[in-house]
Formats: C-alpha cells, structure tokens, sequence
C-alpha cells in the first residue's frame, strides 16, 4: 500500500511539472509572438514614413529613379513577409537602400535644407533605434524561449507538444557587422 501511495504521489509530481513546463513553453511561444508584433509595428511606421520622404526627395532629384523605385518595391514587399528570416532580409536591403537615398539627398543642399525633409529625416531616426529595440527584445525572447526547449528535462515536453525553435530576426550581410572607418580630413 505504501508503495502504491510513493508511485501514485510520483505520478501526480511528475504530471504538475509537465503541466507547469508546459504552461511556461507556452507563455514562452507568445512572448516570441508579441516581440514580433513589436517588430511588425515599427517596421510598419517606417514603412508608412517611406512615401512622405520618396515624394520629397522625388521633387529634387527626379534623376535618383532606380533608388526610389527599389525603395518602394522593398517597402511593398516587405509587408506581405510573415517569415522572419525573409523579413530580415528585405528590411536589410531596404535600410541600405533607405542609405543610399540619404546620400543622394546630400548632393542636394535645397533638400538638405528643406525642413520637411529634416522632420522625415529625424523620424527615420526615431524609428529606426524602436527597430532595433523591438529587435533586441525579439531576440531575447527567442532565445530564451529556444533555450527552454532544447534544455532536459523541459524538451521532452516542448518535442511532445511540437514546439520547434523561433528564427532569431539577424542581419545577413556580415559586412554590416564591420566597424565602421572614420577618417578625420
């Protein structure tokens, strides 16, 4: 009798602490989710802002086409990507393409000049540190919920419920990891 009442009260342990590892993927799998939301949203804000600043670079560089229009196909295709990974890369190809277009408005001091394209300017700013924020958070919810699910005793759990591990939102192109060179003269 005695014996039953170890083995039942090994059971029922074991039963709450898969149920307790479990609840906490769970919990886990919706902090990845919301992190991307957050992601999704300024990447939308900059998406929104990207008309305003073509449209005004439009009116002083109408030579600077190819520029503006691969911003714009980026910008469109950026919004129909549910897949991190591919995001990423889009949204990495439309920062430097958003770079290029800042260095075309340096050739023209009239736009530099212009107080619109300022403000544009400074929101871009703006918005790009939250998107790198928002990415930062992301990561760290991916890794701590891909931590969670690789780990023993809690992967045995995550392989029985079909949790597989989040895509962290990283930058492609190794030379964006460089540290830039400044010369000064």
């Amino acid at each position: 009798m005695t014996v039953l009442l170890i083995i039942l009260a090994i059971a029922v342990l074991i039963g709450v602490w898969a149920l307790i590892t479990y609840n906490g993927l769970v919990r886990q799998k919706n902090i990845v989710a919301e992190a991307w939301s957050g992601i999704d949203a300024q990447l939308k804000r900059r998406s929104d802002l990207i008309p305003n600043l073509v449209e005004t670079v439009k009116g002083y560089a109408t030579h600077e086409r190819t520029t503006l229009d691969e911003l714009t196909r980026l910008r469109t295709t950026g919004h129909t990507q549910a897949d991190a990974a591919a995001r990423a890369q889009t949204e990495q190809a439309m920062s430097a393409a958003i770079g290029r277009l800042m260095a075309v408005a340096e050739a023209y001091p009239d736009l530099k000049a212009s107080a619109n394209f300022q403000q544009l300017q400074q929101d871009l700013s703006e918005i790009e540190d939250q998107i790198q924020l928002a990415r930062r958070y992301y990561n760290g919810a991916v890794r701590n919920f891909n931590v969670t699910i690789e780990q023993i005793p809690s992967n045995f759990i995550a392989s029985a419920g079909g949790f597989k591990p989040a895509t962290f939102f990283e930058l492609e192109n190794t030379a964006d990891r460089a540290v830039p060179k400044v010369s000064f003269g």
